[in-house]
């Protein structure tokens, strides 16, 4: 089995930073499929346009882009490329990062997919500082990596305790209806539970309110149609479930810093 070192990707590399114990790389996908292979840090691959399948002993992730990995290290895997242009961002995080933080990735073994829109939004954020790179962008990065993580070792607690039925159910109602408009009263009724106890304990599980989830949602599902260069603001907006263009420019600078064209312009280049 083939062992990458540190900067390593199969692909074509666009760019790599080399930080304190960090490094990270825009790597274009032209492998029709790499056979199984792992890499000695551990490490977040995140889809910036197309879609890859990714297989690892228990799971095949269908990826497209605004998928967000991560890979504890030397952890095996393999890679199928679908037809047409895949790109994707890599952070790898060395042991001695760790250390010199005092820091542990704790229970966050193996590979795993991961959905929250908070997390994937930290993504977009670190992927922005590598294209502004100032004196400013080491500590950026390692702040919102610490973030990160902190953010993935508390949903990891949460998802190991045990938790009511309705959790899961509502994250996937919301995850596949974002875009409709939808009321505490419908959700409830499909749910079962009180608005009042769903308002409530949503926070407990979600670490915000369902306005801000579905929010986030809509803005980090913005980022990914915004890589695909047939994809109008007016098609995107409509896609994302925004009222209308100026909503989705002012929700997407809010949560972002810049405009929805400005980051078009930043990750096409």
């Amino acid at each position: 089995m083939k062992h990458l070192h540190t900067g390593q990707f199969h692909g074509q590399t666009n760019q790599t930073i080399h930080l304190e114990g960090i490094t990270l790389t825009d790597t274009e996908y032209t492998h029709d499929k790499v056979d199984w292979h792992y890499h000695e840090n551990a490490y977040f691959t995140f889809i910036l346009q197309g879609k890859v399948i990714e297989g690892n002993k228990k799971e095949v992730y269908n990826c497209d882009a605004g998928s967000l990995l991560f890979h504890n290290w030397q952890e095996p895997h393999y890679n199928i490329k679908p037809e047409g242009f895949t790109r994707g961002f890599h952070i790898e995080l060395q042991q001695s990062w760790f250390d010199s933080l005092d820091f542990s990735l704790g229970k966050l073994v193996g590979s795993m997919n991961l959905s929250n829109p908070a997390l994937k939004l930290v993504l977009y954020k670190i992927f922005r500082e590598t294209k502004m790179e100032d004196m400013n962008t080491s500590l950026s990065v390692q702040t919102l990596l610490l973030q990160l993580l902190g953010q993935m070792l508390q949903d990891n607690i949460v998802a190991s305790n045990q938790k009511p039925l309705w959790v899961n159910q509502i994250k996937e109602m919301l995850h596949d209806r974002f875009w409709d408009k939808l009321t505490l009263t419908e959700l409830s009724t499909d749910l079962g539970i009180h608005p009042v106890h769903l308002s409530r304990d949503f926070v407990k599980y979600f670490h915000c309110n369902m306005g801000e989830y579905i929010r986030k949602l809509k803005v980090e599902k913005s980022l990914s149609l915004l890589s695909q260069k047939s994809k109008s603001l007016s098609d995107i907006t409509f896609d994302c479930g925004f009222s209308d263009q100026s909503h989705f420019s002012r929700c997407f600078r809010e949560t972002n810093g810049i405009n929805p064209l400005e980051y078009r312009r930043l990750i096409l280049g």
